[in-house]
C-alpha cells in the first residue's frame, strides 16, 4: 500500500499535479502535430528524396500501423512495470526518432524512422491518459480530461498551419525538428514532477494476446488504408481486412479463456465505459473525414497555399477550445448524457450545413460551419472519453486507456478510408468529361489536385469548373455521411449513455 499512499499524498499538492498535466499536454501536442504536419510536406519529400508514390504512402502509413500495433501492449507494460518509466522512455524515443527523421537521406530511412515515431506515440498516448485516474478524481478528473483531450486534438489541425509556415521558411526536416521543444519540456517536467505508479498485481505477460491484438490492429488498419486507395472491390484489401477482423475475434476469445488477460473484458459490462468508448470512436470517424476533405477544398477549390490552408482551419480549433471549456463547466450540472448528446447534435447540424456548400460558396460560409463543428467536437469528445475513463481504476488505467485509444485509432482510419472512398467515387461520377480527351480525363479523375493541375496545364477553364464542381459535390455527399454518423451518436448518447456526472468515488479510482 506504500506506493498508493505516495500517490494520495501527491494529490494534495494541487499545483504540482497540474504541472504534470501541462507537461503531458506538451508531449501530446507533438504527437498530434506529427499525425498531420507531414501531409503538407509530401510534395517536397517526393522532390528532395526522389520518393515514389508508393514510398510516400509508406512514409505516412508506417507511423499509423506501428501506432495501432503497439497501443494495447503499451498500456499493459505501463501498468505492470511503471507508467512514468515508460513515459520517459517514450519521450526520449519520440525525440530521437524526430531528429533521425529530419536528417533522413532516403525514403527507406525515413519510413523506418517514422515507425520508431509511431512506437513512441503508442506509449505516449495511452500512458499520458492513464495517469489521470491516478492523479485526479471526481470533478478534477473531468477538468484534467478536458485539458488532455483538447491537447490531443489540437495538434491535428495545427499540423498543416505549422507545417505550411515551416516549409515556407525552412528545409523539410523542420517539420520533424519542431517536435523537440515540446518533447524536451515534457521530458524534464515528467521526470521532475510526476510520481511513479503501477498496478499492485503483476500478472504474467499475455504474449498470445499481445501478438493477436497487434496483428489484428495492424491488418485491419492496413486493410482499411489500402481499401481507401484501391477501392473496396480490391481483393487484397478485403483479405487484409478479413484477416485483421479474424485475428481480433480470436484475441477476444483468448481473453475470455485466460485468467491474466491483456485487457479486462469486464470493463464492457459498464455502460459508461462501453458507450463512452463507442461515442468517442464515432466522433473520430466523423472528424477525420472532415479533416481529410477540408484541406483539399481550401487548396484546390478556394486556391489557398499550404500555410493559408492551415490558417483556414483556425475556426475549427477555436470552436474546439470553446466547446471543451463549456463542457467542463456543464457536466457537473447537466451530466455526461446531456452534454455528449448536445455536442453530437451541434456537430450533426454543422456538418449538414457544410454539406450545403456550393461551388460559389466562399470561405466565410466554411468558417461559420467549421466553427460550429469544432464547438460540437469540443462538447462531445472529451465528455464521451471522460465517461469511459471514469470507469477505470488506477490499477488498470493503462490497459483501459489503451483500449479506448485503440478503438479511436481504428475509427479514425475507417473514417478516412470509407469517407475518402465516398468522396472520390462521387467526384469521379460527377465529373463531366464531355469534350475532354480520354487521356486528360483519366488524369483529371485521379483526384481534385490532379484535375486542377491538368486543367491549368491545358488552359481549359471549362475543365477547371467541372473539376471543382465535381469535388464540391463529392465533399457534400461525404459531409452528409459524417452528419449522419453524428446524428447516430446523438441518438446513442440519449438512449444508452447513463445519466449523471463522470465522477467516480475515490476508492474505485485508487483501485482499493
Amino acid at each position: 500500500m506504500e506506493r498508493w499512499s505516495f500517490t494520495v499524498g501527491f494529490r494534495s499538492n494541487e499545483k504540482r499535479k497540474w504541472w504534470v498535466l501541462g507537461a503531458l499536454s506538451f508531449g501530446l501536442l507533438a504527437v498530434g502535430l506529427d499525425m498531420t504536419i507531414l501531409n503538407v510536406a509530401l510534395p517536397t519529400l517526393a522532390s528532395d528524396l526522389s520518393a515514389s508514390t508508393s514510398e510516400l504512402q509508406w512514409i505516412v502509413d508506417a507511423y499509423n500501423l506501428v501506432l495501432a500495433a503497439a497501443l494495447l501492449p503499451a498500456g499493459m507494460l505501463g501498468d505492470r512495470f511503471g507508467r512514468k518509466k515508460f513515459l520517459l522512455a517514450a519521450l526520449v524515443l519520440f525525440g530521437a526518432a524526430s531528429v533521425a527523421c529530419a536528417y533522413s537521406g532516403s525514403p527507406e530511412m525515413l519510413i523506418v524512422m517514422r515507425m520508431f515515431l509511431g512506437f513512441g506515440a503508442a506509449f505516449l498516448i495511452p500512458l499520458s491518459m492513464s495517469v489521470l485516474p491516478v492523479l485526479f478524481e471526481g470533478a478534477e478528473r473531468t477538468k484534467a480530461l478536458m485539458v488532455w483531450a483538447t491537447a490531443n486534438m489540437l495538434g491535428i489541425p495545427l499540423g498543416p498551419i505549422i507545417g505550411g509556415w515551416l516549409l515556407k521558411h525552412y528545409d523539410w526536416g523542420a517539420v520533424f525538428l519542431i517536435n523537440l521543444p515540446f518533447i524536451t519540456v515534457a521530458l524534464f517536467a515528467v521526470s521532475a514532477l510526476m510520481p511513479e505508479s503501477r498496478s499492485q498485481s503483476r500478472p504474467r505477460l499475455d504474449m498470445v494476446g499481445i501478438i493477436a491484438s497487434s496483428a489484428g490492429l495492424v491488418l485491419t488498419t492496413y486493410g482499411v488504408i489500402r481499401a481507401g486507395e484501391h477501392g473496396w472491390s480490391d481483393t487484397s484489401s478485403i483479405a487484409y481486412l478479413g484477416a485483421g477482423v479474424l485475428a481480433l475475434a480470436l484475441f477476444v476469445l483468448w481473453q475470455r479463456r485466460i485468467a491474466h488477460s491483456l485487457i479486462d473484458l469486464s470493463l464492457f459490462r459498464s455502460a459508461r465505459f462501453t458507450w463512452g468508448t463507442i461515442l468517442a470512436t464515432a466522433v473520430s470517424f466523423a472528424i477525420f473525414g472532415l479533416l481529410f476533405a477540408m484541406p483539399q477544398y481550401f487548396q484546390a477549390v478556394l486556391g489557398a497555399d499550404t500555410l493559408g490552408t492551415g490558417l483556414r482551419l483556425l475556426p475549427l480549433i477555436g470552436g474546439l477550445i470553446v466547446g471543451a471549456k463549456a463542457a467542463q463547466g456543464l457536466i457537473p450540472k447537466s451530466g455526461a448524457k446531456a452534454i455528449a448528446a448536445a455536442g453530437f447534435a451541434v456537430l450533426a447540424v454543422a456538418l449538414a450545413a457544410g454539406a450545403m456548400t456550393g461551388s460559389g460558396s466562399g470561405y466565410g460560409f466554411a468558417a461559420l460551419w467549421t466553427t460550429a463543428a469544432g464547438l460540437g467536437l469540443g462538447l462531445a469528445l472529451p465528455t464521451a472519453m471522460d465517461a469511459a475513463l471514469g470507469e477505470l481504476s488506477a490499477e488498470r488505467s493503462g490497459v483501459g486507456s489503451a483500449l479506448i485509444m485503440a478503438m479511436r485509432q481504428v475509427g479514425g482510419s475507417f473514417g478516412v478510408a470509407l469517407l475518402g472512398a465516398a468522396l472520390n467515387a462521387n467526384y469521379r461520377g460527377h465529373l463531366n468529361e464531355a469534350g475532354v480527351p480520354e487521356t486528360i480525363a483519366g488524369r483529371a479523375g485521379h483526384s481534385i489536385t490532379a484535375g486542377v493541375s491538368v486543367a491549368r496545364q491545358t488552359a481549359s477553364d471549362t475543365l477547371l469548373v467541372t473539376v471543382k464542381d465535381a469535388f464540391v459535390h463529392g465533399m457534400d455527399v461525404m459531409l452528409w455521411i459524417c452528419g449522419g454518423i453524428a446524428a447516430l451518436g446523438f441518438l446513442l448518447a440519449l438512449v444508452f449513455l447513463p445519466s449523471g456526472g463522470a465522477a467516480a468515488d475515490s476508492s474505485k479510482d485508487l483501485g482499493l
